[in-house]
């Protein structure tokens, strides 16, 4: 089975990113995280999934107050929330706004993201990792429809940030290896089935490892771990969210 790494290198200073790695950020609407700033300066492309143009536009002065203007790359999604000043703000920026009120099938992160995928054609998309700002938090519906999002493009690497902690994808078709940066993240951690039971999971690095475990929803599942050093690895049946604690 082929392996597929993870490292939170996005959460570390510049000098210690990983350059082969190419990041986009996509800012809901939500408030802030206090790291916005360390997202924003590393993204080579910004996207606003519809009122997260009213947040970057509210808060971004107060975490940039050197800069007189801060404008994402694109602002899209069903149009139900972005102000009419901000839009206006930002197109005379020169912000590509895309409106999809058309379509009230998906959600404005799954909008985001597949734009990124399809209608980017100057971003490099061979080590592409997507980072999406203010994805846990507020109404649960709104997370669960983060956490969809998360199954629809299992091929592509998403990560859901709150200022607690981060989620991602480990798909079935692979081994992981996750690389733990002890500096900004853990020790808290699970793994979590959902979409599904897990017939089998088996992990090392965690202070409680897995070993051909079943995990369902009304039975075990693996939360409140710790991770024990600087990797873990997973192998499960079925796909599984991996979350981990954030200390920045």
């Amino acid at each position: 089975m082929e392996v597929m790494t993870h490292s939170s290198t996005f959460l570390l200073p510049s000098n210690h990113r990983s350059p082969s790695v190419t990041y986009a950020l996509v800012i809901l609407n939500q408030p802030l995280l206090r790291f916005t700033p360390l997202l924003w300066n590393h993204a080579q492309v910004k996207v606003c999934a519809d009122g997260g143009a009213n947040r970057v536009f509210d808060e971004m002065p107060l975490l940039f107050p050197s800069d007189d203007a801060l404008d994402p790359d694109i602002i899209k999604g069903d149009m139900d929330s972005v102000r009419t000043e901000v839009l206006d703000f930002y197109t005379n920026l020169g912000t590509k706004v895309v409106d999809e009120s058309h379509d009230q099938d998906t959600t404005d992160l799954h909008k985001c993201v597949a734009y990124i995928r399809d209608f980017t054609p100057n971003l490099d998309k061979s080590n592409l990792c997507i980072l999406v700002a203010g994805a846990l938090g507020g109404r649960f519906d709104h997370e669960a429809g983060n956490l969809n999002v998360l199954y629809h493009f299992s091929t592509m690497r998403l990560i859901l940030l709150s200022n607690d902690c981060l989620i991602y994808l480990l798909p079935s078709t692979h081994h992981h290896e996750i690389y733990i940066q002890s500096a900004v993240e853990g020790p808290h951690c699970g793994l979590i089935p959902i979409g599904m039971p897990s017939a089998s999971t088996t992990t090392t690095g965690l202070q409680w490892d897995l070993n051909n475990t079943k995990m369902r929803f009304g039975d075990l599942v693996s939360t409140s771990n710790l991770v024990q050093g600087e990797k873990v690895t997973v192998q499960s049946s079925s796909d599984l969210l991996w979350t981990i604690s954030i200390k920045v």
